[in-house]
């Protein structure tokens, strides 16, 4: 990138002024297309043009032209592709013909960098990751001899993450053959959950999830696939790709192990299996649901050891663990855990109460479904079809003579009124709630319908929570961010910060990220704020409050994280605001 400015400098684009000017910024400010746009020095037009010419002529790659931080590079691949004459594709846009790939070799793919994306009674379409390499072009078309050949430009990260799901796939390719051939001896869709290779592609979907540390596998009919997705530190990663013959037999069996009705595709079911991965088990929570093409079967891995996990390893601020342990541990009051769906809030709770158990107290949870099993605890499994809901356990709880109370989820009105009631009578109720923030879930309380002298009763604490990725440690960096963030977290920031990022390697599957850590903001519920709660006072009014009495953001308890270099400032901006 530094030659590139270098190249603009020579050719007259930039002003060697603007330069001066960055530099001379106390801090100063890294030499950069994004903050050259920024700050208005360089006119994008301009950019884009010289882009697509160093392209034109060979002086940058499409490889390099990926490298540079802080531009939108596809309004560039698209005017690169105009002037070849040629079409520009979105791999990640496309869902492609697998059966293609059944007449190209894998090695051969791989030797000319490309892609075949579909293909008609015209042509067929291919995709490279350099158009202007005429010999990758020749070695394609002798492949398709008997059809002319479209030529397209993609991405070539793209591309490299298609090969890289088809050698996966490669991989398994006589699994899939086996599969096929036990679907024609059987002759019946019915009969292809017997057979034994179906078996072992599970085996090997879950056991390869579960060596990506996957938290979900969704497995997906397309209108031309089969796709396999694990969910990994929060991001959907794509894994195998079948064709779509492979989607029957292969949720047939899932529902058999799961324990549903295979006949059933046009509602919504819901199942659990168990199995030993790699000498440890490990609990699958199934959920199907019919989609245009078929079903969308997602299975979450249950790691039973997760449990265990304590509140001082799940990447609490001192700040926040010790207030929010304060608040755990007071004889009766309600405690709230928020934050949005796979923020983590069901692995506090279970931290929350392996702090708290006590053989001298009575502890009861009411859980939908009850994920990890502990021992010391009477553990309620909600069951909707037999009229056990949330607010039904908790009235039968309350005559079983406890003295702490875990609730999955508030979900109503009615299971809120009753955990205040709970919590106002003398027993510590723990809970999650959805809300974006601590202070915000006295709103939603209030919203719900319960009057504001209860609510101030009964609470003890908030907490918020979000998880964010931790920068991988095999390839971490310094890395300086763009001058329009420094300056909009400039307060937080101490003289001379160091930042950092991942540049991505096959320790974390090119990402820069590997495992995840949580940031939150604890709020205690002092006597001046629970006097502010029953009076009625605004959502600011209790945040100028909270501010004086030491509150920390969850977005301050981020760019702590960020300072620690153990996250990223992009990843503070995905989950939490300023």
């Amino acid at each position: 990138m530094v030659k590139l400015i270098e190249m603009m400098l020579d050719e007259h684009l930039i002003a060697k002024e603007s330069i001066a000017t960055l530099v001379r910024r106390r801090p100063p400010v890294k030499v950069s297309f994004e903050n050259l746009l920024n700050e208005k020095m360089v006119d994008l037009d301009i950019l884009e043009t010289f882009l697509v010419k160093k392209l034109r002529d060979g002086v940058i790659t499409l490889e390099h032209l990926e490298k540079i931080e802080g531009i939108n590079i596809t309004p560039i691949l698209k005017r690169f592709a105009a002037e070849l004459h040629i079409s520009y594709v979105d791999l990640d846009e496309i869902d492609m013909d697998m059966s293609l790939f059944s007449k190209i070799p894998y090695k051969q793919l791989l030797k000319v960098n490309a892609i075949p994306v579909s293909e008609n009674d015209i042509n067929v379409l291919v995709a490279f990751a350099d158009a202007l390499d005429m010999g990758a072009r020749d070695a394609m078309q002798r492949i398709f001899p008997r059809k002319p050949m479209k030529i397209a430009l993609a991405r070539p990260s793209q591309i490299n993450k298609r090969l890289q799901q088809l050698e996966l796939t490669e991989s398994i390719k006589g699994l899939v053959d086996d599969i096929r051939k036990d679907l024609a001896t059987a002759g019946k869709e019915e009969k292809s959950d017997e057979s034994p290779a179906v078996m072992k592609l599970i085996e090997i979907i879950l056991k390869s999830a579960i060596i990506a540390r996957a938290s979900d596998i969704h497995v997906e009919a397309t209108e031309k696939n089969c796709g396999v997705r694990n969910r990994i530190d929060g991001m959907l990663m794509q894994g195998f790709v079948f064709e779509k013959d492979i989607f029957p037999p292969l949720s047939s069996r899932l529902k058999l192990l799961s324990n549903l009705d295979i006949a059933e595709k046009r509602k919504p079911q819901d199942g659990r299996f168990s199995a030993t991965v790699n000498s440890k088990e490990f609990d699958f929570r199934v959920s199907t649901l019919p989609t245009l093409f078929g079903e969308s079967i997602v299975m979450r891995i249950l790691d039973k050891s997760k449990v265990l996990i304590r509140l001082e390893d799940a990447g609490m601020s001192k700040v926040s663990y010790d207030k929010f342990l304060h608040a755990i541990h007071v004889p009766y009051g309600i405690v709230l855990v928020t934050g949005p769906t796979g923020s983590g809030k069901t692995t506090t709770l279970y931290g929350a109460l392996n702090a708290i158990k006590d053989v001298k107290d009575k502890t009861i949870t009411v859980e939908d479904p009850v994920e990890y099993q502990m021992g010391g605890i009477q553990q309620v499994q909600v069951n909707a079809h037999v009229g056990l809901g949330f607010s039904d356990a908790l009235r039968s709880i309350l005559r079983q003579d406890p003295d702490k109370i875990m609730i999955g989820e508030i979900r109503d009105k009615e299971t809120l009124r009753i955990a205040i009631q709970a919590a106002l009578t003398g027993h510590l109720v723990i809970s999650t709630l959805h809300t974006n923030d601590a202070i915000s879930a006295v709103n939603r309380i209030l919203d719900m319908g319960i009057e504001s002298y209860l609510v101030s009763g009964a609470l003890v604490g908030i907490q918020a929570q979000r998880l964010v990725r931790k920068i991988c440690t095999h390839c971490k960096v310094e890395n300086l961010p763009p001058e329009r963030i420094l300056n909009e977290i400039r307060e937080y920031l101490p003289e001379n910060p160091i930042f950092y990022k991942g540049e991505g390697c096959k320790e974390c599957q090119h990402s820069g990220y590997m495992g995840r850590e949580m940031i939150s903001e604890v709020l205690p519920i002092s006597e001046t704020l629970s006097r502010m709660i029953a009076a009625g006072a605004t959502k600011e009014q209790m945040s100028e409050q909270a501010i004086q009495e030491g509150f920390v953001s969850m977005f301050e308890d981020g760019i702590n994280k960020v300072l620690a270099g153990d996250t990223s400032i992009e990843e503070i901006y995905r989950v939490a605001r300023l």
